[in-house]
Protein backbone atom coordinates (compact mmCIF):
# COMPACT_ATOMS: atom_id res chain seq x y z
CA UNK A 1 0.00 0.00 0.00
CA UNK A 2 1.72 3.52 -1.01
CA UNK A 3 1.77 5.84 1.63
CA UNK A 4 -1.19 8.51 1.24
CA UNK A 5 -0.27 12.38 -0.18
CA UNK A 6 0.48 14.82 2.79
CA UNK A 7 1.69 18.49 2.54
CA UNK A 8 4.84 18.41 4.94
CA UNK A 9 8.44 18.56 4.31
CA UNK A 10 9.23 15.86 6.07
CA UNK A 11 7.55 12.77 7.93
CA UNK A 12 10.08 12.86 11.00
CA UNK A 13 9.86 16.56 11.64
CA UNK A 14 6.30 17.40 10.91
CA UNK A 15 5.28 17.52 14.16
CA UNK A 16 8.19 20.15 14.44
CA UNK A 17 7.31 22.41 11.85
CA UNK A 18 3.80 22.51 12.82
CA UNK A 19 4.62 23.48 16.10
CA UNK A 20 6.65 26.01 14.83
CA UNK A 21 4.18 27.13 11.92
CA UNK A 22 1.27 27.49 15.28
CA UNK A 23 3.71 29.24 17.57
CA UNK A 24 5.14 31.73 14.35
CA UNK A 25 1.55 32.90 14.44
CA UNK A 26 0.39 33.27 18.04
CA UNK A 27 1.85 35.74 19.88
CA UNK A 28 0.82 34.00 23.27
CA UNK A 29 2.88 30.91 22.61
CA UNK A 30 6.53 29.88 22.75
CA UNK A 31 8.54 26.62 22.43
CA UNK A 32 10.49 24.91 24.86
CA UNK A 33 13.97 24.49 23.84
CA UNK A 34 14.81 20.88 23.13
CA UNK A 35 11.34 19.65 23.62
CA UNK A 36 7.94 19.47 21.64
CA UNK A 37 6.33 22.00 24.56
CA UNK A 38 4.36 24.99 23.98
CA UNK A 39 3.68 27.39 26.61
CA UNK A 40 2.41 30.65 27.24
CA UNK A 41 4.41 33.37 26.23
CA UNK A 42 3.24 35.21 29.88
CA UNK A 43 4.04 33.18 32.04
CA UNK A 44 5.32 35.37 34.57
CA UNK A 45 0.58 35.77 34.91
CA UNK A 46 0.64 32.09 36.29
CA UNK A 47 2.96 33.23 39.55
CA UNK A 48 1.03 31.89 42.11
CA UNK A 49 -2.10 29.96 40.39
CA UNK A 50 -1.97 26.46 39.58
CA UNK A 51 -0.17 25.71 35.88
CA UNK A 52 -2.41 23.32 33.64
CA UNK A 53 -0.86 20.69 31.61
CA UNK A 54 -1.74 18.86 28.58
CA UNK A 55 -0.68 16.56 25.50
CA UNK A 56 -0.70 13.57 23.82
CA UNK A 57 -0.20 12.28 20.59
CA UNK A 58 -0.03 14.74 17.63
CA UNK A 59 -2.51 14.77 14.63
CA UNK A 60 -5.09 15.87 17.05
CA UNK A 61 -4.85 19.62 16.11
CA UNK A 62 -6.16 22.00 17.81
CA UNK A 63 -5.94 19.70 20.37
CA UNK A 64 -3.54 20.29 22.47
CA UNK A 65 -1.05 23.01 21.40
CA UNK A 66 -4.17 25.10 20.40
CA UNK A 67 -5.24 25.57 23.45
CA UNK A 68 -2.21 27.10 25.16
CA UNK A 69 -3.44 30.35 26.06
CA UNK A 70 -4.50 33.21 29.31
CA UNK A 71 -7.75 30.96 30.32
CA UNK A 72 -6.69 27.54 29.42
CA UNK A 73 -3.72 25.56 29.08
CA UNK A 74 0.08 27.04 30.33
CA UNK A 75 1.49 24.56 28.80
CA UNK A 76 1.27 21.63 26.31
CA UNK A 77 3.28 18.35 25.71
CA UNK A 78 3.20 17.18 21.73
CA UNK A 79 4.79 13.29 21.36
CA UNK A 80 4.93 12.19 17.52
CA UNK A 81 1.80 11.44 15.44
CA UNK A 82 -0.44 9.36 17.77
CA UNK A 83 2.09 8.57 19.99
CA UNK A 84 2.47 9.63 23.80
CA UNK A 85 4.81 12.47 24.35
CA UNK A 86 8.18 11.19 26.20
CA UNK A 87 8.50 10.87 29.81
CA UNK A 88 11.32 13.75 30.02
CA UNK A 89 9.45 16.28 27.72
CA UNK A 90 6.51 16.03 30.36
CA UNK A 91 8.69 16.33 33.30
CA UNK A 92 10.46 19.10 31.33
CA UNK A 93 6.83 21.44 31.39
CA UNK A 94 6.82 21.09 34.98
CA UNK A 95 9.43 22.56 35.38
CA UNK A 96 9.35 25.36 33.06
CA UNK A 97 6.18 26.19 35.22
CA UNK A 98 7.19 25.82 38.50
CA UNK A 99 10.30 27.86 37.83
CA UNK A 100 7.60 30.32 36.91
CA UNK A 101 5.79 30.67 40.30
CA UNK A 102 3.09 28.21 39.70
CA UNK A 103 1.60 27.08 42.76
CA UNK A 104 0.55 23.49 41.89
CA UNK A 105 1.04 21.81 38.53
CA UNK A 106 -2.57 19.64 37.54
CA UNK A 107 -1.69 17.10 34.45
CA UNK A 108 -4.79 16.56 32.27
CA UNK A 109 -4.56 13.99 29.75
CA UNK A 110 -7.10 10.88 27.92
CA UNK A 111 -7.18 7.35 29.15
CA UNK A 112 -4.75 5.96 26.47
CA UNK A 113 -2.49 3.29 27.99
CA UNK A 114 0.82 5.65 26.72
CA UNK A 115 -0.41 8.94 28.46
CA UNK A 116 -1.19 7.28 31.34
CA UNK A 117 1.88 5.82 32.12
CA UNK A 118 4.63 8.37 30.44
CA UNK A 119 2.55 11.21 32.74
CA UNK A 120 2.46 9.10 35.57
CA UNK A 121 5.82 8.32 35.28
CA UNK A 122 6.51 12.34 35.01
CA UNK A 123 4.42 12.90 37.92
CA UNK A 124 6.12 10.73 40.80
CA UNK A 125 9.38 12.00 38.87
CA UNK A 126 8.77 15.33 39.57
CA UNK A 127 7.31 14.75 42.97
CA UNK A 128 10.61 13.51 43.81
CA UNK A 129 11.29 16.96 43.76
CA UNK A 130 8.73 18.33 45.78
CA UNK A 131 7.05 19.78 43.32
CA UNK A 132 2.98 19.60 44.05
CA UNK A 133 1.31 17.71 41.19
CA UNK A 134 -1.75 16.25 40.34
CA UNK A 135 -3.62 14.36 37.41
CA UNK A 136 -6.91 14.17 36.04
CA UNK A 137 -7.65 11.33 33.07
CA UNK A 138 -10.04 11.88 30.83
CA UNK A 139 -12.65 8.74 29.17
CA UNK A 140 -15.50 10.05 27.67
CA UNK A 141 -16.17 7.61 25.42
CA UNK A 142 -19.97 6.14 25.10
CA UNK A 143 -19.39 3.70 22.18
CA UNK A 144 -19.00 0.66 24.36
CA UNK A 145 -22.05 -0.84 25.71
CA UNK A 146 -20.07 -3.22 27.90
CA UNK A 147 -17.19 -1.47 29.73
CA UNK A 148 -14.00 -2.17 28.35
CA UNK A 149 -10.85 -3.50 31.56
CA UNK A 150 -8.90 -0.46 29.66
CA UNK A 151 -12.22 2.16 30.50
CA UNK A 152 -13.05 4.46 28.46
CA UNK A 153 -11.31 6.37 25.48
CA UNK A 154 -10.66 10.09 26.21
CA UNK A 155 -12.39 11.76 22.91
CA UNK A 156 -13.49 15.55 22.64
CA UNK A 157 -14.86 15.95 25.56
CA UNK A 158 -11.91 16.36 27.09
CA UNK A 159 -11.38 20.00 25.40
CA UNK A 160 -14.17 21.09 27.98
CA UNK A 161 -12.42 19.74 31.18
CA UNK A 162 -9.46 21.72 29.69
CA UNK A 163 -11.41 24.78 29.47
CA UNK A 164 -12.82 24.65 33.42
CA UNK A 165 -9.87 23.75 34.83
CA UNK A 166 -7.89 26.44 32.77
CA UNK A 167 -10.84 28.80 33.65
CA UNK A 168 -10.32 28.05 37.77
CA UNK A 169 -7.18 28.84 37.25
CA UNK A 170 -6.92 32.20 36.21
CA UNK A 171 -9.38 32.50 39.15
CA UNK A 172 -6.86 31.79 41.47
CA UNK A 173 -8.53 28.94 42.99
CA UNK A 174 -6.44 25.77 44.64
CA UNK A 175 -5.10 23.02 42.72
CA UNK A 176 -7.25 20.79 45.22
CA UNK A 177 -10.41 22.94 44.36
CA UNK A 178 -9.84 21.89 40.76
CA UNK A 179 -9.31 18.60 41.09
CA UNK A 180 -12.19 18.35 43.19
CA UNK A 181 -14.49 20.44 40.46
CA UNK A 182 -12.89 18.44 37.74
CA UNK A 183 -13.55 14.97 39.39
CA UNK A 184 -16.93 15.83 39.67
CA UNK A 185 -17.76 17.04 36.38
CA UNK A 186 -16.18 13.46 34.43
CA UNK A 187 -19.35 11.85 34.67
CA UNK A 188 -21.35 14.84 33.24
CA UNK A 189 -19.59 14.22 29.66
CA UNK A 190 -19.89 11.48 27.18
CA UNK A 191 -19.37 11.49 23.56
CA UNK A 192 -19.71 9.69 20.42
CA UNK A 193 -17.92 9.39 16.78
CA UNK A 194 -18.52 8.05 13.11
CA UNK A 195 -16.60 8.30 10.29
CA UNK A 196 -17.01 7.61 6.28
CA UNK A 197 -13.09 7.93 5.64
CA UNK A 198 -10.14 6.79 6.97
CA UNK A 199 -6.76 8.68 8.39
CA UNK A 200 -3.11 8.06 7.43
CA UNK A 201 -0.64 8.34 9.37
CA UNK A 202 2.64 10.65 7.64
CA UNK A 203 4.72 8.29 5.93
CA UNK A 204 1.93 5.24 6.04
CA UNK A 205 -1.45 4.10 4.13
CA UNK A 206 -5.14 4.42 5.54
CA UNK A 207 -4.89 3.28 8.70
CA UNK A 208 -8.08 1.09 8.22
CA UNK A 209 -10.45 0.46 4.98
CA UNK A 210 -14.02 1.48 4.81
CA UNK A 211 -16.45 0.52 1.69
CA UNK A 212 -17.71 3.69 -0.09
CA UNK A 213 -21.16 2.61 1.51
CA UNK A 214 -20.30 2.41 4.97
CA UNK A 215 -19.92 4.07 7.91
CA UNK A 216 -17.61 3.24 10.84
CA UNK A 217 -19.93 3.96 14.54
CA UNK A 218 -18.38 4.79 17.65
CA UNK A 219 -14.60 4.67 16.63
CA UNK A 220 -11.46 6.23 18.28
CA UNK A 221 -9.83 8.96 17.81
CA UNK A 222 -6.76 6.88 16.38
CA UNK A 223 -9.04 4.74 13.81
CA UNK A 224 -9.45 2.33 16.36
CA UNK A 225 -12.10 0.21 16.25
CA UNK A 226 -15.78 1.26 16.90
CA UNK A 227 -18.73 -1.46 17.71
CA UNK A 228 -20.37 -1.30 14.18
CA UNK A 229 -20.45 -0.66 10.66
CA UNK A 230 -23.51 0.50 8.59
CA UNK A 231 -24.69 1.42 5.28
CA UNK A 232 -24.48 5.35 4.67
CA UNK A 233 -27.66 7.10 5.62
CA UNK A 234 -28.63 10.59 5.63
CA UNK A 235 -27.53 12.71 8.39
CA UNK A 236 -30.68 13.19 10.57
CA UNK A 237 -30.75 9.43 11.02
CA UNK A 238 -26.94 9.32 11.36
CA UNK A 239 -27.28 11.04 14.24
CA UNK A 240 -30.29 10.36 15.51
CA UNK A 241 -28.51 6.67 15.76
CA UNK A 242 -25.61 8.20 17.64
CA UNK A 243 -27.36 10.41 20.17
CA UNK A 244 -29.93 6.72 21.04
CA UNK A 245 -26.93 5.15 21.50
CA UNK A 246 -25.14 7.60 23.42
CA UNK A 247 -28.16 8.10 26.25
CA UNK A 248 -29.62 4.42 25.93
CA UNK A 249 -29.22 3.26 29.95
CA UNK A 250 -28.48 0.10 29.11
CA UNK A 251 -24.89 0.99 27.65
CA UNK A 252 -22.52 0.97 30.35
CA UNK A 253 -21.11 4.18 29.20
CA UNK A 254 -23.93 5.93 28.45
CA UNK A 255 -24.63 9.56 29.33
CA UNK A 256 -27.82 10.11 31.02
CA UNK A 257 -30.43 12.67 29.47
CA UNK A 258 -33.96 13.30 30.20
CA UNK A 259 -36.37 16.63 29.12
CA UNK A 260 -35.27 19.57 31.38
CA UNK A 261 -31.70 18.90 31.35
CA UNK A 262 -29.14 21.68 30.33
CA UNK A 263 -26.37 20.36 28.38
CA UNK A 264 -23.54 21.65 26.07
CA UNK A 265 -22.85 20.62 22.77
CA UNK A 266 -19.99 20.43 21.00
CA UNK A 267 -20.00 19.14 17.09
CA UNK A 268 -16.70 17.98 15.97
CA UNK A 269 -15.18 18.12 12.94
CA UNK A 270 -12.71 14.84 13.05
CA UNK A 271 -10.63 16.13 10.55
CA UNK A 272 -11.62 15.76 6.77
CA UNK A 273 -15.69 17.00 6.89
CA UNK A 274 -16.33 19.88 4.94
CA UNK A 275 -18.07 22.82 6.59
CA UNK A 276 -21.57 21.73 4.63
CA UNK A 277 -21.65 18.75 6.40
CA UNK A 278 -20.50 19.89 9.40
CA UNK A 279 -23.05 22.14 9.74
CA UNK A 280 -26.12 19.81 8.84
CA UNK A 281 -24.84 17.37 11.80
CA UNK A 282 -25.18 20.19 13.83
CA UNK A 283 -28.23 21.02 12.94
CA UNK A 284 -29.37 17.28 12.64
CA UNK A 285 -27.94 17.20 16.56
CA UNK A 286 -29.98 20.84 17.33
CA UNK A 287 -33.02 19.10 16.36
CA UNK A 288 -32.93 15.74 18.12
CA UNK A 289 -32.01 17.32 21.76
CA UNK A 290 -34.74 19.83 21.06
CA UNK A 291 -37.18 16.83 20.42
CA UNK A 292 -36.47 15.53 23.66
CA UNK A 293 -37.40 18.67 25.63
CA UNK A 294 -33.11 19.52 26.32
CA UNK A 295 -32.29 22.56 26.93
CA UNK A 296 -28.72 23.60 25.01
CA UNK A 297 -26.78 26.12 26.76
CA UNK A 298 -24.12 26.67 24.22
CA UNK A 299 -23.37 24.95 21.06
CA UNK A 300 -19.50 24.36 19.80
CA UNK A 301 -19.51 23.62 16.11
CA UNK A 302 -16.10 22.76 14.21
CA UNK A 303 -12.69 21.42 14.58
CA UNK A 304 -11.63 20.51 18.03
CA UNK A 305 -10.53 17.18 18.59
CA UNK A 306 -9.44 15.76 14.96
CA UNK A 307 -8.06 12.91 13.71
CA UNK A 308 -5.67 14.07 10.78
CA UNK A 309 -7.66 14.02 7.98
CA UNK A 310 -10.52 11.63 8.97
CA UNK A 311 -13.78 12.23 7.33
CA UNK A 312 -16.35 11.85 10.32
CA UNK A 313 -17.54 13.49 13.20
CA UNK A 314 -18.03 13.19 17.04
CA UNK A 315 -20.74 14.54 18.92
CA UNK A 316 -20.42 15.58 22.77
CA UNK A 317 -22.71 16.43 25.36
CA UNK A 318 -21.68 17.93 29.16
CA UNK A 319 -24.15 18.69 31.60
CA UNK A 320 -24.24 22.23 32.92
CA UNK A 321 -25.02 24.52 35.73
CA UNK A 322 -24.45 28.18 36.28
CA UNK A 323 -20.96 27.75 37.92
CA UNK A 324 -20.09 25.65 34.96
CA UNK A 325 -21.05 27.38 32.22
CA UNK A 326 -19.69 30.87 33.96
CA UNK A 327 -16.25 28.52 33.82
CA UNK A 328 -17.25 28.07 30.22
CA UNK A 329 -18.22 31.28 29.12
CA UNK A 330 -14.63 32.93 30.72
CA UNK A 331 -12.51 34.49 28.12
CA UNK A 332 -9.30 32.56 26.97
CA UNK A 333 -6.69 33.47 24.33
CA UNK A 334 -6.41 29.98 23.38
CA UNK A 335 -6.82 30.25 19.60
CA UNK A 336 -8.37 26.55 19.35
CA UNK A 337 -11.08 27.70 21.65
CA UNK A 338 -14.14 29.67 20.08
CA UNK A 339 -13.01 33.43 21.08
CA UNK A 340 -9.88 33.30 19.19
CA UNK A 341 -7.85 36.60 20.04
CA UNK A 342 -5.83 38.32 17.48
CA UNK A 343 -2.57 40.06 18.24
CA UNK A 344 0.33 41.39 17.00
CA UNK A 345 2.87 39.16 16.08
CA UNK A 346 6.04 40.64 16.82
CA UNK A 347 7.77 39.82 19.65
CA UNK A 348 11.40 39.27 21.20
CA UNK A 349 11.68 36.01 21.87
CA UNK A 350 10.05 32.38 20.85
CA UNK A 351 12.09 29.71 22.33
CA UNK A 352 12.74 29.25 26.26
CA UNK A 353 14.81 27.09 27.69
CA UNK A 354 14.39 24.37 30.36
CA UNK A 355 15.27 25.45 33.54
CA UNK A 356 16.77 22.66 35.79
CA UNK A 357 15.64 21.99 39.01
CA UNK A 358 17.39 20.40 41.76
CA UNK A 359 16.12 17.99 43.64
CA UNK A 360 15.94 19.19 47.45
CA UNK A 361 17.47 16.16 49.74
CA UNK A 362 17.96 18.15 52.70
CA UNK A 363 16.70 14.68 54.68
CA UNK A 364 19.52 12.52 52.92
CA UNK A 365 22.17 11.97 55.57
CA UNK A 366 26.23 13.05 54.12
CA UNK A 367 27.51 9.55 52.46
CA UNK A 368 24.04 8.09 51.80
CA UNK A 369 23.65 6.89 47.96
CA UNK A 370 21.81 10.05 46.75
CA UNK A 371 20.99 11.64 43.80
CA UNK A 372 23.39 14.20 43.89
CA UNK A 373 25.96 12.37 46.15
CA UNK A 374 26.23 9.28 44.36
CA UNK A 375 29.01 8.31 41.76
CA UNK A 376 29.37 5.32 39.59
CA UNK A 377 31.44 2.13 38.98
CA UNK A 378 31.33 2.01 43.36
CA UNK A 379 29.38 -0.27 45.43
CA UNK A 380 28.75 -3.49 47.32
CA UNK A 381 28.23 -5.44 44.20
CA UNK A 382 29.61 -3.72 41.76
CA UNK A 383 31.22 -6.69 39.71
CA UNK A 384 28.45 -9.03 39.72
CA UNK A 385 25.85 -5.81 38.69
CA UNK A 386 28.29 -5.53 35.40
CA UNK A 387 27.99 -9.29 34.66
CA UNK A 388 24.16 -9.49 35.34
CA UNK A 389 23.02 -6.58 32.98
CA UNK A 390 25.61 -8.03 30.46
CA UNK A 391 23.91 -11.57 30.01
CA UNK A 392 20.50 -9.75 30.17
CA UNK A 393 20.87 -7.64 27.32
CA UNK A 394 22.87 -10.04 25.42
CA UNK A 395 20.07 -11.83 25.64
CA UNK A 396 17.07 -9.25 24.83
CA UNK A 397 19.56 -8.64 21.48
CA UNK A 398 18.88 -12.33 20.74
CA UNK A 399 15.48 -12.66 21.39
CA UNK A 400 14.85 -9.41 19.14
CA UNK A 401 13.41 -10.85 16.06
CA UNK A 402 11.43 -14.02 18.25
CA UNK A 403 9.88 -11.26 20.38
CA UNK A 404 8.65 -8.75 16.83
CA UNK A 405 7.60 -12.34 15.30
CA UNK A 406 4.86 -12.74 18.62
CA UNK A 407 3.78 -8.75 18.67
CA UNK A 408 2.83 -9.29 15.47
CA UNK A 409 0.29 -10.99 16.15
CA UNK A 410 -1.13 -8.64 18.80
CA UNK A 411 0.56 -5.42 18.02
CA UNK A 412 2.61 -3.80 15.70
CA UNK A 413 5.77 -5.72 15.87
CA UNK A 414 8.31 -4.09 17.26
CA UNK A 415 8.11 -5.78 20.86
CA UNK A 416 11.29 -7.00 20.40
CA UNK A 417 13.30 -4.02 19.09
CA UNK A 418 11.80 -1.90 21.70
CA UNK A 419 13.65 -4.69 24.28
CA UNK A 420 17.24 -4.75 21.66
CA UNK A 421 16.85 -0.78 22.18
CA UNK A 422 16.87 -1.19 25.74
CA UNK A 423 19.41 -3.39 25.34
CA UNK A 424 21.84 -1.27 23.17
CA UNK A 425 21.66 1.76 25.96
CA UNK A 426 22.31 -0.35 28.90
CA UNK A 427 24.99 -2.15 27.16
CA UNK A 428 26.77 1.63 26.38
CA UNK A 429 25.66 2.54 29.83
CA UNK A 430 28.21 -0.68 31.15
CA UNK A 431 31.31 0.62 28.78
CA UNK A 432 30.85 4.04 30.59
CA UNK A 433 32.13 2.61 33.51
CA UNK A 434 29.28 4.55 35.89
CA UNK A 435 26.60 1.97 36.93
CA UNK A 436 25.96 1.92 40.41
CA UNK A 437 27.02 -0.96 42.21
CA UNK A 438 24.27 0.27 45.20
CA UNK A 439 20.69 -1.09 44.76
CA UNK A 440 18.83 1.75 44.95
CA UNK A 441 21.00 4.41 42.77
CA UNK A 442 21.01 0.93 39.91
CA UNK A 443 17.18 0.99 39.85
CA UNK A 444 16.67 4.70 38.96
CA UNK A 445 20.11 4.49 36.72
CA UNK A 446 18.00 1.96 34.48
CA UNK A 447 14.43 3.71 35.05
CA UNK A 448 16.19 6.81 33.27
CA UNK A 449 18.77 5.00 30.68
CA UNK A 450 15.08 3.09 29.99
CA UNK A 451 12.88 6.89 30.01
CA UNK A 452 15.62 8.05 28.00
CA UNK A 453 16.20 5.75 24.80
CA UNK A 454 12.96 3.67 24.84
CA UNK A 455 9.63 5.25 23.34
CA UNK A 456 6.36 3.97 23.65
CA UNK A 457 4.28 1.53 26.21
CA UNK A 458 6.95 -0.73 26.82
CA UNK A 459 10.14 2.64 28.08
CA UNK A 460 7.39 3.46 30.08
CA UNK A 461 6.48 0.29 32.03
CA UNK A 462 9.70 -0.61 32.48
CA UNK A 463 11.04 2.93 33.73
CA UNK A 464 7.38 3.40 36.08
CA UNK A 465 8.55 -0.21 37.52
CA UNK A 466 12.37 0.42 38.29
CA UNK A 467 11.34 3.63 39.80
CA UNK A 468 8.68 2.55 41.91
CA UNK A 469 11.03 -0.72 43.09
CA UNK A 470 14.21 1.49 43.82
CA UNK A 471 13.09 3.24 47.88
CA UNK A 472 12.50 -0.42 49.10
CA UNK A 473 16.87 -1.42 48.29
CA UNK A 474 17.90 2.41 50.04
CA UNK A 475 19.22 1.37 52.70
CA UNK A 476 19.40 -2.37 52.42
CA UNK A 477 20.30 -4.33 49.18
CA UNK A 478 19.52 -7.92 51.11
CA UNK A 479 17.47 -10.45 49.17
CA UNK A 480 14.12 -9.77 51.00
CA UNK A 481 14.57 -6.00 50.05
CA UNK A 482 14.54 -7.35 46.45
CA UNK A 483 11.58 -9.51 46.70
CA UNK A 484 10.13 -6.20 48.23
CA UNK A 485 11.23 -4.14 45.39
CA UNK A 486 9.60 -6.55 42.89
CA UNK A 487 6.52 -5.91 44.60
CA UNK A 488 6.64 -2.14 44.00
CA UNK A 489 7.42 -2.43 40.57
CA UNK A 490 4.39 -4.46 39.98
CA UNK A 491 2.35 -2.24 41.98
CA UNK A 492 3.62 0.82 40.19
CA UNK A 493 2.80 -1.48 36.71
CA UNK A 494 -1.10 -1.93 38.15
CA UNK A 495 -1.72 1.60 39.08
CA UNK A 496 -0.85 3.09 36.02
CA UNK A 497 -0.81 0.17 33.73
CA UNK A 498 -4.42 -0.77 34.50
CA UNK A 499 -3.62 -4.39 34.15
CA UNK A 500 -3.68 -7.08 36.71
CA UNK A 501 -2.33 -10.62 36.76
CA UNK A 502 -4.86 -12.61 33.83
CA UNK A 503 -5.13 -10.15 31.26
CA UNK A 504 -2.47 -11.34 29.69
CA UNK A 505 0.93 -8.81 29.85
CA UNK A 506 4.07 -9.14 31.42
CA UNK A 507 2.12 -8.76 34.94
CA UNK A 508 1.79 -12.96 34.98
CA UNK A 509 5.39 -14.23 34.96
CA UNK A 510 5.96 -11.04 37.51
CA UNK A 511 3.42 -11.90 39.93
CA UNK A 512 3.90 -15.74 39.57
CA UNK A 513 7.73 -15.18 40.16
CA UNK A 514 7.06 -12.57 42.97
CA UNK A 515 4.47 -15.01 44.58
CA UNK A 516 7.91 -17.37 44.66
CA UNK A 517 10.70 -14.80 46.08
CA UNK A 518 8.46 -13.79 49.13
CA UNK A 519 9.77 -17.32 50.36
CA UNK A 520 13.43 -15.97 50.01
CA UNK A 521 15.33 -15.88 53.09
CA UNK A 522 18.26 -13.26 53.72
CA UNK A 523 20.22 -15.80 56.48
CA UNK A 524 20.19 -19.27 55.32
CA UNK A 525 21.76 -19.61 51.51
CA UNK A 526 18.82 -20.55 49.98
CA UNK A 527 18.39 -17.49 47.93
CA UNK A 528 19.41 -19.03 43.99
CA UNK A 529 17.14 -21.91 44.70
CA UNK A 530 13.93 -19.58 45.65
CA UNK A 531 15.41 -17.63 42.17
CA UNK A 532 15.80 -20.75 40.46
CA UNK A 533 11.68 -21.87 41.17
CA UNK A 534 10.81 -18.55 40.92
CA UNK A 535 12.04 -18.26 37.23
CA UNK A 536 10.03 -21.41 36.41
CA UNK A 537 7.30 -20.28 37.28
CA UNK A 538 7.62 -16.77 35.57
CA UNK A 539 8.36 -19.02 32.50
CA UNK A 540 4.99 -21.06 33.19
CA UNK A 541 3.24 -17.38 33.74
CA UNK A 542 4.55 -15.82 30.03
CA UNK A 543 3.16 -19.65 28.20
CA UNK A 544 -0.22 -19.36 30.20
CA UNK A 545 -0.59 -15.88 28.24
CA UNK A 546 -1.17 -17.48 25.08
CA UNK A 547 -4.31 -19.05 26.98
CA UNK A 548 -5.69 -15.91 27.69
CA UNK A 549 -7.90 -13.16 26.79
CA UNK A 550 -6.34 -9.88 26.42
CA UNK A 551 -8.10 -7.20 28.85
CA UNK A 552 -5.63 -4.19 28.46
CA UNK A 553 -3.25 -2.71 25.72
CA UNK A 554 -3.60 -2.58 22.57
CA UNK A 555 -4.52 -6.28 21.67
CA UNK A 556 -7.26 -6.00 24.41
CA UNK A 557 -9.13 -5.09 20.88
CA UNK A 558 -8.19 -7.78 19.24
CA UNK A 559 -10.58 -11.19 19.24
CA UNK A 560 -9.15 -13.60 21.21
CA UNK A 561 -9.45 -16.02 18.79
CA UNK A 562 -6.91 -14.79 16.99
CA UNK A 563 -4.49 -14.79 20.16
CA UNK A 564 -2.88 -17.92 19.76
CA UNK A 565 0.88 -17.39 20.92
CA UNK A 566 2.41 -15.81 24.52
CA UNK A 567 1.77 -12.17 24.97
CA UNK A 568 5.65 -10.74 23.61
CA UNK A 569 5.85 -8.57 26.40
CA UNK A 570 5.46 -11.35 28.97
CA UNK A 571 8.11 -13.86 27.42
CA UNK A 572 10.80 -11.24 27.36
CA UNK A 573 10.17 -10.58 31.68
CA UNK A 574 10.34 -13.82 32.06
CA UNK A 575 13.54 -14.01 29.73
CA UNK A 576 15.07 -11.00 31.75
CA UNK A 577 14.78 -12.92 34.91
CA UNK A 578 16.20 -16.37 33.44
CA UNK A 579 19.17 -14.11 32.41
CA UNK A 580 19.37 -12.61 36.38
CA UNK A 581 19.36 -16.26 37.26
CA UNK A 582 21.86 -17.69 34.60
CA UNK A 583 24.64 -14.42 35.52
CA UNK A 584 24.10 -15.20 39.37
CA UNK A 585 24.86 -18.79 38.96
CA UNK A 586 27.85 -18.46 36.86
CA UNK A 587 31.53 -16.50 38.09
CA UNK A 588 32.15 -12.72 37.14
CA UNK A 589 33.93 -12.37 34.35
CA UNK A 590 36.75 -10.77 33.65
CA UNK A 591 36.06 -8.54 30.61
CA UNK A 592 33.09 -7.51 32.44
CA UNK A 593 31.46 -6.02 29.30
Amino acid sequence: MHPSKKLINSVEHCVDDALDGLVACNVGMQLVEGHRIVVRSDLKNIKGKVAVLSGGGSGHEPAHAGYVGAGMLSGCIAGAVFTSPPTGSISAAIRVVTRAGAAGVLLIFNNYTGDRLNFGLALEETKIERISVEMIIVGDDCAFVTQKKAGRRGLCGSVLILKIAGAMSEMGKSLDEIVEKLKSTLSKVGTMGICLSPCSVPGSGPTFNLEMDELEVGLGIHGEAGIERIKIMPADEVVQKMMDHMTNPTNESHLPIQAGDHIVLIVNNLGGLSCLELNIVAGSAIKYLESKKVIIERAYVGSYTTSLEMGGISLSMMHVDPELLKLLDMRTSAPGWANVSKHNLVRKCRTLSVPHLEPENRDTPAGSDSADTYHGNIGPFVEKVHSVLDVVCTTLIQMEEELNELDREAGDGDCGSTHAMAAHAIKNLLKSDAVPGHGHQLLLCLGRVIRDHVGGTSGALYSIALMAAAPNVKNNNNPSAWALALDSGIGALKRYGGAEPGDRTMLDPLCAAADELRKVSDEDGNQLKVLAEAVQKAEAGAEATKDMSAKAGRASYISSAQLTRPDPGAVACAAILKAILTALEGPISEDRV
